[in-house]
């Protein structure tokens, strides 16, 4: 595919470099802090501090990239990370970064990452044909979920090599190559680039249309409030409350990296499925693929060994591979080219937005009921909401490829004329 999609070829391998970075990123930020006297609350506002500017920005950014270049977005948001990370392992490898420095240029970052994403999304089927969007796609998925395995390795070498300031160095130069890869990108524009601005398009004017494209989608807004849930419920299990029970049943941080590498390890596998499998109604899929995912919480809970746990939880990553691949293309194929970035900055907003109250809200929970109970109870909770997706009518009739409207389901939306294909394997 990378012969023969050369627009693709260039922005793949510069995305790829650049996500091998940011997992080394996430690795070396949090001993970046610890290193200049920080504490485990400082690491926690850094993380906030990155965070926050998402909230508030990736609306603004989906209207942008809806607006102007995608790509020129993305090399503009890649520059300024480059800096920030730059002047960061600067500050670092010289002995004056204190916490302070660092969390302003974590807002920086931050701000330019809730540009960057929703262009990112809006970008794909500029460069790709969409008889390749999912293959697209999951090769994407493929490198992020090989890095969740080859990134915290590559990091602890490093820091340990050369400590944070080191570390983010590396990060910093992939944004640069990322940036240089995008300079040479040329796609096709998109029917809001070559039109003449509309009278009514003020910000909020193309905000609302954008919210009337999830709106007016049954499919849509319900796969956000599956995802949201799964985001809330779910992943409260893996970032909080894991790393604890692992401590006290599987001796810390050696048994909690297994179980996570078994993550990754089936999410590269749910990436190559994604990549091989055509499929007649992939938000049926989805919808089930998401509740194979949402099981997390009970099986790292369960009191299984590391070994069990871990093969199990790379069956979830299976799960939450095939999720994430066919979303992001069954939105690229259904959503107007025009609009696709400002839908995909509500996507990014409801589920970055309502994560931190999960994480918050987990701790406490675990402490008033017990950590076993409050683990089950995420998955009790997440598997019938991503199961209550195959309920409504636009998710089991959703065609793989776009085509002319015929027919209208229960909720008012066309269905496909054309059959999509059955199952086969290339």
């Amino acid at each position: 595919m990378l012969r023969d999609e050369p627009q693709f070829a260039r922005l793949f391998i510069g995305q790829s470099l650049s996500v091998v970075g940011d997992r080394v990123s996430f690795i070396a930020v949090p001993f970046a802090v610890l290193s200049v006297g920080g504490s485990a609350s400082d690491v926690g506002l850094l993380a906030a501090a990155g965070l926050v500017p998402m909230l508030l920005f990736s609306l603004v950014g989906g209207v942008w990239a809806d607006r102007f270049q995608r790509h020129r977005i993305m090399l503009a948001s890649d520059l300024v990370r480059f800096a920030v990370q730059g002047l960061a392992a600067v500050l670092l490898l010289t002995g004056v970064a204190e916490v302070g420095h660092l969390v302003l240029l974590m807002i920086v970052f931050g701000t330019a990452d809730a540009f960057f994403m929703p262009a990112s999304t809006g970008l794909m089927p500029l460069v790709v044909g969409a008889d390749r969007l999912r293959e697209a796609n999951a090769l994407r998925g493929f490198v992020q979920s090989a890095s969740l395995v080859v990134g915290p390795v590559l990091a602890g070498g490093l820091v340990a090599l050369a400590g944070p300031g080191g570390a983010l160095t590396v990060d910093a130069l992939t944004f640069a190559a990322s940036a240089a890869f995008l300079a040479r990108l040329t796609p096709r524009e998109t029917a809001a680039e070559t039109a003449s601005p509309a009278p009514g398009g003020r910000f909020l004017a193309e905000l609302r249309a954008g919210w009337e494209q999830v709106r007016s989608r049954s499919w849509v807004w319900s796969g956000m409030a599956a995802m949201s849930v799964y985001h809330v419920v779910v992943l409260p299990s893996v970032f909080v409350l894991g790393p604890v029970l692992a401590g006290r049943q599987w001796g810390g941080a050696a048994g909690w990296a297994i179980v996570t590498a078994g993550f990754g390890i089936g999410s590269i596998v749910g990436d190559i499925c994604a990549y091989r499998l055509k499929v007649r109604r992939p938000m049926a899929l989805a919808a089930v693929a998401l509740a194979v995912g949402s099981c997390q919480a009970v099986i790292i809970g369960s009191g299984s060994t590391v070994a069990v746990t871990a093969v199990l939880e790379a069956v979830t990553g299976v799960g939450v591979s095939l999720f994430f691949v066919t979303w992001e293309t069954s939105l690229q194929i259904h959503i107007p080219e025009a609009s696709l970035s400002r839908v995909s900055s509500y996507d990014y907003l409801l589920s970055t937005g309502l994560m931190p109250l999960g994480l918050a809200l987990a701790g406490p929970v675990s402490d008033a009921v017990g950590l076993r109970p409050t683990l089950y109870a995420m998955t009790f909770i997440a598997v019938p909401a991503s199961l209550a997706l195959l309920c409504v009518p636009s998710v089991r009739r959703l065609p793989a490829q776009a085509s002319t409207p015929t027919t209208s389901d229960a909720d008012g939306e066309s269905d496909s004329v054309h059959a999509a294909p059955e199952i086969s394997v290339p």
